[in-house]
């Protein structure tokens, strides 16, 4: 049994990470090395799931990635964040679907090459429905994102309570028992998660990267 109740969000063991677009700013710097890594790691699951999804293997979708990453650090000390005129979603996409266009095109040339798909999303001819999957995987990465900065700012065991009901699907009851929590525990850690996921999901959309 826990002795104290959970701590409350945005205490010092919850400190919120910095804005994404800060991290954009610090990456106009190409030396910032911890800068680059946590945007590697930020995006580039998204930009990979994007190339398999158009048709390509492992390998080129890999390339993909890296191409992606270089062609936004030769940009991004141009990038001017303005929503009026775009988001940097919007300018990530871009640039994704271009180096996806070319290695497609590439596969394409060399029956032999890494082309899986019988119909794949060649983005040049299907803007929209690009448009639509990055959308969407947009969405699953932005969750994904979340979740794991809240992993990383509450206490394991709340967050291992939050993970078995709002994902296993496990019962309050259940839940307390095989974590040693009483029901009011773990009824106040749900609501708590609940509103940190909530209140960062909304951070993240307001900042529109």
């Amino acid at each position: 049994m826990l002795e104290n109740p959970p701590s409350e969000p945005g205490s010092s063991t919850e400190t919120s990470p910095p804005t994404r677009r800060s991290l954009l700013s610090r990456l106009k710097d190409w030396d910032n090395q911890d800068s680059w890594r946590q945007f590697f790691e930020l995006y580039w699951r998204l930009i990979y799931d994007m190339a398999r999804k158009a048709g390509l293997g492992d390998a080129a979708a890999q390339d993909v990635v890296q191409e992606t990453v270089l062609a936004a650090a030769k940009q991004l000390p141009n990038f001017k964040y303005d929503r009026a005129k775009g988001s940097f979603k919007g300018w990530l996409m871009q640039i994704t679907r271009r180096r996806i266009s070319d290695a497609l095109r590439q596969a394409y040339r060399h029956p032999s090459g890494t082309a899986e798909a019988e119909s794949p999303v060649v983005p040049d001819d299907e803007v929209h429905q690009f448009e639509e999957l990055w959308d969407s995987e947009w969405r699953s990465h932005l969750a994904d994102s979340v979740l794991s900065q809240v992993k990383a700012r509450c206490n394991p065991v709340h967050y291992q309570a939050f993970e078995l009901l709002t994902v296993q699907g496990w019962s309050p009851m259940e839940t307390g028992k095989a974590l040693g929590l009483n029901l009011a525990q773990v009824y106040l850690i749900r609501s708590r998660l609940r509103r940190m996921v909530r209140d960062e999901l909304g951070r993240l959309e307001a900042e529109g990267v």
